[in-house]
């Protein structure tokens, strides 16, 4: 599985992810791509929905994602494991880089997307392109397109405002502060135990542990909400080590965990919805607001469910209870004295936007609110689209 580190921007690998069911047609030889076609809203034979204007072709522009990539040529973003195309004449054909020209075509029927050109440079199509030679590709991987915003996710995960029961059992901690200081801030030196062997100028995290996060199922204790307290780098090694706060946005207390600031985070993975019925609940919201897009949520839900990074869920606000007043006309309601007069109506859910896992733990996971229609809030459902 590749990872990058926060530093550096890193690669996603549009590989098809393990588990995944995908046509034979992904895998037919460059030769069937001859068979060209106006775009369609459907494809010919097919449930994929294309978006209603389709271009024939895109140009991969610096700052896309690949959920950007998707919405252009898909009204349902998952549906990308279905119609991305592998070329194996293309050395790391998974890999969608800047200056990529993406051409929609159809393959016995089926709606397919390929490369059509790297930077420029015609790929071999079965209609005398020009042939490329396997290479190693001169662009970095760090120029890559990711699935979602990396740059959101890696702060997230470098700053956590959401945490789980292990990382609070076993995240290095404040132990003291220099000089018997009973708080700390900007300036103060604190020494945090189960730092291990970081080095020298390493920056570290810390973090406020504070209300519980119950599943609202059954009441189980899924995790803590957190609160970034401040960072600073570590200035003495040894367990435990000094940190020299050089951020801090409150006071920070004995007993406050500790994290990387650079982290190194999952990337390899790309749009898909999952293969069961999941139906989870929104248990936390990052600083208890209303979501909007690219927020991070907790979802009552994880790897023991079937979840997984790169699975996309609908999100259902839950609908309200009304009065109803106006049966038989609303004439019985005129002859009542009473104000609660009328029966109680569950008004349906309303779908209120999308999410991306991005990670999931056993019982709980991070996802990223990628649209949104309506506000998202704690205890709205997050179920397969």
């Amino acid at each position: 599985m590749k990872t990058a580190n926060l530093a550096l921007r890193p690669a996603i690998l549009l590989s098809l992810v393990a588990g995944l069911t995908v046509t034979a047609g992904l895998l037919a030889p460059p030769s069937t791509l001859a068979q060209d076609g106006p775009a369609q809203t459907v494809g010919s034979g097919s449930n994929i929905p294309l978006a209603t204007n389709a271009p024939d072709q895109y140009v991969v522009k610096t700052g896309d994602t690949l959920w950007d990539i998707s919405k252009v040529f898909l009204k349902e973003p998952w549906y990308w494991p279905e119609i991305w195309y592998v070329n194996p004449q293309i050395a790391n054909p998974h890999l969608i880089y800047p200056g990529d020209v993406l051409k929609l075509v159809y393959i016995d029927g089926q709606p397919r997307l390929t490369v059509a050109e790297r930077g420029g440079e015609t790929v071999e199509s079965g209609r005398g392109g020009k042939r490329l030679s396997p290479e190693v590709r001169r662009s970095p991987l760090s120029q890559a397109i990711t699935a979602i915003p990396y740059d959101i996710v890696a702060s997230f995960m470098g700053r956590p405002t959401l945490l789980t029961k292990d990382q609070v059992k076993t995240a290095p901690y404040v132990v003291a502060m220099r000089d018997s200081h009973m708080i700390g801030a900007i300036g103060n030196e604190v020494y945090a135990r189960g730092i291990g062997d970081a080095a020298l100028e390493t920056r570290y995290s810390v973090i406020h542990v504070e209300e519980e996060l119950r599943d609202p199922d059954n009441n189980a204790l899924l995790g803590y909400s957190g609160m970034y307290v401040g960072s600073g780098p570590v200035a003495t090694e040894g367990d435990p080590a000094k940190l020299v706060m050089t951020d801090s946005t409150r006071e920070v207390l004995q007993g406050d965990k500790v994290f990387p600031e650079s982290v190194d985070v999952n990337v390899d993975f790309v749009p898909h919805s999952p293969s069961s019925d999941i139906d989870a609940g929104i248990i936390a919201v990052r600083s208890h607001t209303v979501m909007g897009q690219y927020q991070v949520v907790a979802l009552n839900r994880g790897s023991s469910a079937g979840l997984e990074p790169g699975h996309i869920l609908a999100v259902y606000q839950r609908g309200g209870v009304v009065r109803d007043t106006f049966k038989e006309g609303g004439l019985a309601a005129r002859r009542s004295r009473s104000a609660n007069f009328g029966s109680n109506v569950q008004l349906p859910d309303e779908r209120a936007g999308v999410l991306m896992v991005f990670k999931a733990f056993d019982n709980m996971s991070y996802a990223l609110v990628m649209e949104t229609t309506h506000e998202i809030r704690q205890g709205d459902r997050a179920k397969t689209p």
